[in-house]
């Protein structure tokens, strides 16, 4: 099948975002892509013509079953499911009430599980797919004040290593893409909600570290969304994607950190994220 026929559905495409870079791409690489976000209006800029725009919230079982089902019908096939959409979720853990841990479980990880169930019978009953799913460096090594984003995605990590194994009895193959600091909008938006730290904090002293963490992916040296998204389009619209990827800012200091004593290596990141309580 060539990249042409190639049909794909990529959750989280707002505007500025790296499904919105990545949904660029597969279209220029001559796929019919199905962007979704859950507001038509953050996608209205897109211009590509293999591009279609579809509401999708990746947290209601109703308009994932619904999306999915519409894109059969008019396609009769999903080539490439691409697990982006997320949240960010920055703050002390003792400060995160337990329904936020809730919240961003469901957003980063449940969601994806979601996802894949609904798409998975239609890739296995044609023995041919790939399932590409967005993780972080910090779903591999945490670093401070963002450990519930942190553990998410270490969720999704281990998840999508089963799901690697587990697929192959159907020729779907999957691919976990581990981004370090791409620019995107995901620091704006936490900006914009605010740190998670209620007036009783105990780390008050702290609050211009959390922020001075949550801005760290958008600095000097971050991959733009769309090399980011050249690298991943071109790998997984391959004859054999690759299981792992990473590549951005610091990736391959992180990918360093995985080879270091435990210890060590958390201790640093504390040092350099603590900031001056």
């Amino acid at each position: 099948m060539t990249s042409a026929k190639k049909v794909v559905l990529i959750t989280g495409c707002s505007n500025g975002g790296i499904g919105y870079a990545l949904a660029d791409e597969y279209a220029n690489q001559g796929c019919k892509v199905y962007a979704t976000a859950r507001k038509l209006e953050s996608m209205a800029t897109f211009q590509h013509p293999n591009i279609e725009k579809l509401t999708l919230d990746v947290l209601s079982d109703e308009q994932v079953t619904s999306v999915v089902k519409t894109i059969i019908e008019n396609e009769g096939q999903i080539d490439v499911l691409v697990n982006n959409a997320g949240v960010n979720c920055a703050g002390a853990i003792a400060d995160v009430p337990i329904e936020t841990f809730k919240s961003t479980f469901d957003a980063n990880f449940f969601s994806v599980i979601r996802m894949f169930q609904a798409v998975f019978p239609y890739m296995a009953s044609r023995k041919s797919g790939v399932i590409v799913n967005v993780g972080s460096v910090v779903g591999n090594t945490p670093t401070p004040w963002n450990g519930v984003y942190s553990s998410s995605k270490a969720a999704l990590h281990r998840v999508t290593e089963v799901l690697y194994q587990e697929c192959q009895a159907f020729n779907i193959h999957v691919t976990l893409v581990v981004p370090g600091a791409v620019k995107s909008n995901i620091a704006d938006t936490q900006i914009k909600a605010g740190i998670v730290m209620p007036e009783n904090s105990l780390y008050k002293s702290y609050a211009d570290a959390i922020i001075k963490r949550v801005m760290l992916s958008q600095g000097s040296n971050a991959m733009t969304a769309e090399e980011m998204a050249k690298l991943v389009v071109t790998k997984t619209l391959s004859k054999s994607p690759p299981q792992y990827m990473t590549m951005g800012g610091s990736s391959f200091a992180f990918s360093i950190f995985l080879w270091l004593p435990r210890a060590f290596v958390l201790n640093l990141l504390w040092k350099r994220f603590r900031g001056k309580a």
